[in-house]
């Protein structure tokens, strides 16, 4: 036998070491960059301590340095930018027990791109701040992404279904999914379809269009989800039954069966639910699997309706709510204090 390596797979070991050597340099000029962004704000607010009345320093020495530093770095120093690079420094460089500041060393692990900082250094609460920062660099999120979630108020909605030690660990830990309720969210947000609130669609319509936008949909169902399949057929008694979607939860290690209704939901839809879940744990999951979970989107629901449908101690079986426009996020933040009351 011929053990000598061919000409392509020679290519594909370079090529992969040379991929991983680009990465690893863009990286390491991000950190560099961001860390000294946050050096250049560190500088502006020890100067600024030095008497300096605020509003007057943010008038003229700001604008006079921004000149200066233009004219020898280029445009990346506008007012607006330093005012930025001093904002980082005090956010991220404050010990909240003196809410003293303190200098962050150079091997600080400043890990998202600056323009990601630019998005974070906008969130006024702490805690939420936290809980986007550790989600977007666990998820690997793009600024854009990061911007999404934040204006569809994901913290909120996960934080409304969370007690407050829950809040405290979403905070601290981000999303941590353990059992089945952790990866609910009411609503689902669904913008990204662009099937506007008014439009006469079908469900047809509606799967078909998460179905052709399933990136995106897989995203907002959150961590650990993987496609199966669409209108999964299950043949009982010579019947054929059908359901829209179908994925796996590799955190929960189950199948998560998912159904469209574009109407307000009825005992029926849950106990149609109840039989898709029945059969997927009974002729689908595998043995060291746990157990199915069933979550209808529907586009109204009665938690009066659903809590008596389904058994007091049900750990299997959601309905929530989706919506085709993002969330007025003032409105879940009023929702959210009122709980923290």
């Amino acid at each position: 036998m011929n053990n000598e390596m061919k000409p392509t797979d020679l290519f594909k070991r370079i090529a992969g070491l040379l991929q991983s050597a680009r990465q690893n340099v863009v990286r390491t000029i991000n950190q560099t960059m961001v860390y000294t962004y946050f050096e250049i704000g560190r500088m502006i607010v020890e100067d600024e301590q030095q008497g300096q009345e605020r509003a007057e320093y943010g008038k003229g020495v700001l604008k006079e340095l921004s000149v200066k530093l233009r004219a020898e770095f280029g445009k990346g120093f506008s007012v607006q930018n330093l005012e930025n690079m001093r904002k980082f420094y005090l956010l991220y460089a404050v010990d909240t027990k003196s809410q003293s500041l303190i200098r962050i060393s150079e091997n600080s692990n400043f890990t998202l791109s600056w323009t990601h900082y630019l998005v974070l250094i906008r969130i006024e609460k702490q805690q939420e701040r936290n809980f986007y920062e550790i989600e977007a660099l666990n998820n690997n999120w793009s600024v854009r992404e990061l911007k999404r979630q934040f204006d569809s108020a994901l913290y909120e909605r996960l934080a409304l279904s969370r007690d407050k030690k829950g809040v405290k660990q979403l905070a601290e830990e981000g999303q941590i999914i353990q059992k089945p309720t952790d990866i609910l969210k009411d609503p689902y947000v669904l913008e990204f379809l662009n099937l506007p609130e008014q439009y006469q669609y079908s469900e047809s319509d509606l799967e078909t269009a998460i179905i052709d936008k399933l990136e995106q949909f897989l995203l907002e169902l959150g961590k650990g989800f993987t496609f199966v399949a669409r209108q999964f057929r299950m043949t009982i008694d010579e019947k054929h039954y059908k359901a829209d979607l179908v994925f796996f939860n590799r955190l929960l290690k189950c199948f998560v069966v998912i159904d469209l209704k574009i109407g307000e939901l009825t005992h029926q839809d849950i106990g149609q639910m109840q039989m898709y879940v029945h059969f997927h744990d009974r002729n689908v999951k595998l043995p060291e699997e746990n157990k199915t979970i069933g979550i209808i989107l529907c586009k109204q629901k009665s938690n009066v309706l659903v809590k008596l449908t389904l058994p007091e101690n049900n750990d299997q079986i959601f309905a929530s709510r989706y919506q085709m426009i993002l969330p007025d996020k003032q409105t879940f933040i009023k929702l959210l204090n009122e709980t923290e009351v």
